[in-house]
């Protein structure tokens, strides 16, 4: 595969994966969707190492790093997806968009990196700014429990960013691939206990378009999009793969508009631009570099 289809494939799955979550819990409950999703990216994950002949690693790094990436996949993932139906789609990229900005301070904080300079103080500011403002309106993004979503949709940002910076500390060398179908193969005995606590009842009639956004997650969402992404992190510098972050909030809001009939007031417009410009402001250092390079041209 070309490294720009495969960008443009992370793109595209980044920025619907919202929205396939929202629809995936309709008529199923978010407990079964969520459960169903990782129960099919286990398999598919698996089936491709298997295939693959991908190395499976269990010495003592390896477990520990599946451990810490199921349970931050279980925390992150059913935050999401309890919050998802209580707020706009898009948001729920915008505010994954945090991310990066919630990773720099943990790194900071839990391993001592000397990271926060000027401009990551400054980009992490303008996007607690962009924040507050969503927050601050949160009311009107959503239905009736829309702060209550937003919320814990910032809890799962801030596990999902956690257990990037613990992954990192761990420093397992194992295969992505591998990595995925540990921390999925974790996941699934909690995701099962909250389906079970919850209802633990099988749909009796799933829509449609719920089964197909479950099957889309499962095998784009939870497995392909990831490994596309660890193939283009090989071959574009990391100025070019940071401008996923900036491009899939924006592609989500509109796809929310059209397809879910969503409404993007100017506050949300404000709060999401406050966000991204924070993001830009975050990663000046790699963007700086990149727009020289531009500038000098085939010479430079």
């Amino acid at each position: 595969m070309s490294v720009p289809v495969a960008y443009l494939a992370i793109v595209l799955i980044w920025s619907t994966t919202p929205l396939a979550i929202q629809w995936s819990t309709q008529g199923t409950g978010f407990a079964f969707a969520v459960l169903a999703r990782m129960l099919i990216g286990t398999v598919v994950a698996a089936l491709l190492v298997l295939v693959w002949r991908i190395r499976f690693p269990l010495h003592a790094r390896a477990r520990r790093a599946y451990l810490v990436g199921g349970v931050g996949l279980f925390g992150a993932m059913a935050l999401t997806y309890w919050g998802a139906r209580y707020v706009n789609s898009g948001l729920v990229s915008v505010l994954f968009g945090l991310s990066p900005l919630m990773a720099g301070v943990l790194a900071a904080v839990w391993l001592g990196e000397k990271s926060l300079t000027r401009a990551k103080v400054a980009g992490t500011l303008l996007g607690a700014g962009g924040l507050a403002v969503i927050f601050v309106h949160g009311s009107a993004l959503g239905g009736e429990h829309a702060l209550a979503g937003l919320a814990a949709l910032l809890a799962a940002v801030f596990i999902y960013s956690g257990s990037l910076v613990s992954l990192k500390r761990i420093g397992d060398d194992s295969p992505p691939l591998a990595t995925t179908v540990g921390s999925l193969t974790v996941s699934l005995p909690l995701f099962a206990l909250v389906w079970l606590m919850s209802d633990g009842q099988l749909p009796q009639a799933m829509p449609a378009r719920s089964g197909a956004a479950i099957a889309y997650l499962g095998v784009f969402g939870s497995v392909i999009g990831f490994a596309l992404y660890y193939y283009v992190i090989k071959h574009l510098d990391t100025g070019k793969v940071a401008l996923i972050t900036l491009i899939t909030p924006v592609l989500a809001l509109l796809l929310g508009n059209v397809l879910n009939g969503e409404a993007i007031g100017l506050r949300l417009w404000a709060g999401t631009s406050l966000i991204l410009l924070g993001l830009t402001v975050h990663q000046g250092e790699t963007w700086l570099p990149m727009l020289r390079r531009l500038r000098a041209g085939p010479a430079g």
